[in-house]
């Protein structure tokens, strides 16, 4: 690092910078300072000096608060990314404080909640027993945008256009299949066209979903409409309700296999090339991951391979 580099890291003070977050989140000095028991003044002199170390004014000051100038706004980005990796850094280093080896968060979406994480990630806890592995479910959409800020070290998901600026790598397939109830006048059939559908009421998953958008834009593209009578948020709840008699539904066929028993239904393949689906591992840059995340994607990628040699 060239010394004017060093010398600049040395002059910006922490708590002066979590200070300019705080007043410009609320607004106000006086509000900061409450916020952070400090006294106004102290948050003032802390604000002024730093807009005397950074040479360039970072607030437009008045009556009702205060208001961040051009070189503010691009400091808060800043800011708030220093401040986050700090705080990254400090759950990590408690995770070994812990005993706890290591730390990956990850984001994925139903389809591979439901039909393959719970195996792979059992067997990886097993092999690497320290390894902490926080793993939330969120919409495709929504687990890009983790990853690219940072929220998740790895994404799991069908990659929507937005993802494209990312790494990926191939995880697993999964096909999406029509459930309907046993005695359905589709059930029975080998296979069918997803627009043969658009005939019944649908019940389906969050609007949202990479589910429910591909369905759309195939109805859209046959010139139709897809008569969804309701909607649900997980699968379990999408059989029960077609058990029921509320309609029929789209969802991986794995998922269905895992879940039978859950009402009496039958799954019919669907004949659109859009139901043969990729799940990709998702990661702003794989290399420079932390090793237990290297290690996980490793590993399933390994189970990937397993299980599709055993399919074949």
């Amino acid at each position: 690092m060239p010394a004017s580099e060093r010398s600049f890291a040395r002059r910006i003070d922490l708590t002066s910078l979590q200070l300019f977050v705080a007043v410009c989140e609320l607004g106000s000095i006086g509000k900061a300072a409450e916020r952070e028991f400090i006294a106004a003044s102290a948050v003032s002199k802390r604000l002024s000096d730093l807009e005397a170390t950074l040479e360039t004014p970072l607030l437009y000051r008045h009556t009702r608060g205060v208001k961040l100038t051009p070189a503010g706004e691009s400091l808060l980005h800043h800011a708030r990314t220093v401040l986050f990796s700090l705080e990254k850094m400090q759950a990590e280093l408690s995770e070994y404080a812990d005993g706890v080896r290591g730390h990956v968060r990850i984001h994925a979406n139903i389809s591979a909640i439901v039909q393959f994480l719970p195996e792979d990630l059992g067997a990886f806890s097993r092999e690497h027993p320290q390894v902490k592995i926080d793993l939330e479910e969120h919409l495709s959409n929504e687990v890009v945008r983790a990853v690219q800020e940072g929220a998740a070290d790895l994404g799991i998901c069908n990659v929507p256009a937005a993802g494209r600026d990312l790494q990926t790598l191939p995880y697993r397939r999964d096909e999406l299949v029509l459930i309907v109830p046993r005695g359905h006048a589709l059930a029975g059939r080998q296979r069918v066209p997803f627009e043969a559908s658009l005939e019944f009421d649908h019940v389906g998953l969050h609007a949202n979903s990479s589910i429910h958008l591909a369905m759309r834009e195939a109805a859209a593209a046959a010139g139709r409409a897809i008569r969804l009578r309701i909607h649900v948020t997980g699968l379990d709840a999408m059989c029960r309700m077609i058990h029921n008699g509320l309609g029929v539904g789209v969802m991986p066929h794995r998922a269905f296999t895992l879940m039978h028993g859950v009402g009496d239904l039958e799954c019919v393949r669907l004949a659109d090339p859009w139901a043969t689906r990729d799940i990709r591992l998702v990661a702003r840059d794989f290399s420079t991951l932390p090793l237990t995340a290297r290690l996980l994607v490793d590993h399933l990628r390994s189970r990937a391979e397993e299980g599709e040699a055993l399919a074949a």
